[in-house]
């Protein structure tokens, strides 16, 4: 079972769609809990926690520092870490499920984690082209873009230190984890074209 974070602040009303977009893994038994830690710039979000049935945290303006206190209070073996404005797409759930099922089979809890492909919310060229590029970067560097989530065992957070305090403490994340460990996931992440 897992535990989505999701670091929240300004642009609470992109939260909504997120969190319908993880009911599959609710329904499924997958998504144990859902922390929402908030900056408290966006009162809405508290809310929104509780309609939805999430956990509510308030934390620090900093992203990494929020990111680390969601990671300290959830409680899965698995933490999967998305922006408040990703769209989880259809079949995730399952391909998450498979994924996790098969690292504790093999016992690779601390050698892998995954990200999700990046699908950009938009028609015509430029979205095409900058899904083009987020691939061929990926291809070429092992990196994804942190928009695209992450996805691993608490036991590989904890060994890689886990979020730093800062910014883009989400890239120096994905930078420990590195390309060798780093699985990417045919279900795709909806993120908005300017995101």
């Amino acid at each position: 079972m897992i535990s989505v974070v999701i670091p929240t602040g300004a642009g609470a009303k992109r939260l909504i769609p997120t969190l319908a977009s993880l009911v599959p893994g609710a329904a499924a038994g997958l998504v144990r809990e859902v922390l929402l830690v908030d900056s408290g710039d966006t009162p809405e979000v508290a809310d929104i926690a509780d309609a939805a049935g999430c956990e509510y945290l308030a934390g620090p303006e900093d992203a990494g520092a929020r990111l680390r206190a969601g990671a300290a209070a959830a409680r899965a073996p698995w933490l999967l870490f998305l922006e408040p404005a990703g769209l989880l797409q259809e079949g995730w759930a399952r391909e998450v499920r498979s994924f996790t099922d098969q690292i504790e089979r093999t016992g690779a809890a601390e050698r892998r984690a995954a990200t999700f492909r990046l699908a950009l919310d938009g028609f015509g060229v430029s979205p095409r082209v900058k899904e083009a590029a987020a691939m061929m970067r990926h291809a070429l560097t092992g990196r994804p873009r942190p928009e695209q989530g992450l996805l691993l065992h608490r036991r590989l957070y904890e060994a890689l230190g886990g979020h730093v305090a800062g910014a883009h403490a989400d890239r120096r994340l994905l930078r420990r984890v590195g390309r060798k460990r780093l699985v990417l996931l045919r279900s795709q992440i909806l993120l908005p074209e300017e995101g």
